[in-house]
């Protein structure tokens, strides 16, 4: 995937201003990674016991009316279990289902095209998780390079729908405040924002680069941020920089 529509694919998601423009753009997405399947799930944790589920896919109704016969098939589904435990990005085909003894669950869906994909999940403050995965019957890439372009792209795009995912999904009042940043912070994620390092954010301001990580974690940590591109759009958002 180029640069230049992967950028787009950015701009257009952060854009999205309902559940079928949504949709639209994790679809194409996928469609221009060379994938087949899309899923975004939000999830919010209200308690222990109690959660809110809001999936956007382009599930075929075939598979989705089969899956709803399958009880408890989440509990036993690997790469729902990897997702829902952890934050690394989980490359799955039918090898992953047979380690877990789950290959029945893996027989089953492959007749619906989903053979193999890639699934990752951001764990935020709140109870707040987004879940996105792309899925697709051919096989994925043999070249390392390939197969590890796919995962970071998957990854920054999914930092940016997560965000949109938010704002469309939970109400305001589910939503946390605007955090109090240092001046310091905020000059380190404006400066982030222009795409310098922490070296060269240190050197701009007069800092050492430990400092300037520092200064980033910081920001990240305040605004629940699994990384400093997603908290540079939250930043944004809630218009702390400009």
């Amino acid at each position: 995937m180029s640069a230049e529509m992967l950028n787009g694919s950015y701009l257009s998601i952060m854009e999205a201003r309902s559940s079928d423009d949504f949709r639209d753009q994790i679809v194409r997405f996928a469609e221009e990674m060379g994938f087949q399947y899309v899923s975004a799930m939000t999830v919010v944790d209200h308690s222990l016991t109690q959660s809110d589920f809001i999936n956007i896919d382009n599930m075929p109704d075939g598979w989705r009316a089969a899956g709803a016969t399958m009880a408890n098939t989440h509990r036993r589904d690997p790469v729902m279990q990897h997702c829902k435990r952890g934050a690394v990005p989980i490359v799955w085909d039918q090898a992953t289902y047979l380690k877990h003894g789950a290959v029945d669950l893996w027989e089953e869906q492959a007749g619906f095209g989903y053979r193999t994909g890639i699934a990752l999940a951001l764990h935020m403050p709140e109870g707040r998780h987004f879940m996105l995965g792309v899925d697709r019957e051919q096989p994925l890439p043999r070249i390392p390079q390939e197969l590890t372009r796919l995962v970071a792209d998957l990854q920054l795009f999914a930092v940016h729908a997560q965000d949109t995912a938010l704002r469309l999904f939970v109400p305001p009042e589910q939503l946390v405040d605007a955090p109090s940043l240092t001046p310091r912070e905020l000059e380190a994620l404006r400066w982030t924002m222009e795409g310098k390092t922490a070296w060269e954010v240190g050197s701009i301001l007069g800092i050492s680069e430990r400092t300037a990580v520092l200064h980033i974690q910081n920001a990240m940590r305040k605004l629940g941020s699994v990384n400093k591109h997603q908290a540079v759009l939250k930043a944004l958002r809630l218009g702390l920089i400009h």
